[in-house]
């Protein structure tokens, strides 16, 4: 056994230990596009290198038996980018969801997925749906797939819902509030995440699950994502674990 696969079988036996570890961690994945840069690669390598830190995260999290890992995959503004690469980012992500079925089946991971998936290209979403129901029964981490997603067109969807409701009178208006709204939400049985990690060292959002990060914890990285693996989600983790979460309440003494 490697000096540092000992170490991180150690982490993760002291972390299971700890009675807080976050329910839901959410990544923001980023960096891949400079970690190609960097090697005069073009941007498509850093999203192949990027998926070995997808299975060290997953595979991480099922041991922790963290319940709900988020995955910031492909943002509705990913649009914009060049044809060739959206149409490659599409093809590889059918390769991920297929090659990767038995080590998600292995780790009892329970695969979801939302955002606006109408917008996917047919095969792509045949290929998401299949792999979906064919870890349905799958009792441990939710992996939950944010694809073609935007916090703001999430919010506009669930008051577009809101909306039709009132006008059809199934709901008052003096009703609804913070828990109803969540409700109309496209995963509403999801709790909010507890943890943000956002790799590449940027600062900032990204127009990711705006209405769930209210009182989220944030740790960014430095690292850029393909070079993000186990000891650095154990690290965010331990950041994580030393904060105090107040939700607006004064420090306890």
């Amino acid at each position: 056994m490697s000096e540092k696969k000992s170490k991180i079988d150690q982490d993760i036996a002291e972390l299971k230990t700890e009675d807080n570890l976050p329910r839901h961690i959410a990544i923001i994945m980023d960096g891949n596009g400079r970690w190609a840069r960097d090697r005069m690669l073009p941007r498509i390598s850093g999203h192949k290198a990027g998926i070995e830190s997808v299975r060290a995260v997953i595979s991480t999290c099922a041991r922790l038996d963290i319940p709900i890992l988020s995955l910031y995959t492909f943002s509705i503004e990913n649009w914009n980018r060049p044809a060739g690469e959206v149409k490659a980012l599409m093809k590889f992500l059918e390769k991920a969801l297929e090659s990767e079925f038995l080590e998600l089946k292995r780790n009892n991971i329970k695969l979801e997925a939302m955002g606006r998936l109408d917008m996917l290209p047919g095969n792509t979403r045949r290929v998401l749906e299949k792999t979906i129901k064919k870890l349905s029964d799958n009792t441990g981490t939710i992996l939950n797939l944010c694809l073609s997603y935007s916090g703001k067109a999430e919010i506009i969807d669930a008051v577009k819902k809101l909306a039709s409701d009132v006008e059809n009178g199934s709901i008052d208006v003096e009703s609804i509030g913070e828990k109803l709204f969540s409700g109309y939400l496209y995963s509403p049985h999801l709790c909010d995440p507890d943890l943000l990690i956002r790799t590449g060292g940027e600062f900032r959002i990204s127009n990711f699950l705006l209405w769930q990060l209210a009182y989220t914890e944030i740790v960014v990285s430095e690292i850029f994502w393909p070079d993000f693996r186990k000891l650095e989600l154990l690290d965010s983790i331990r950041e994580y674990l030393g904060r105090e979460r107040r939700f607006g309440r004064v420090k306890s003494k």
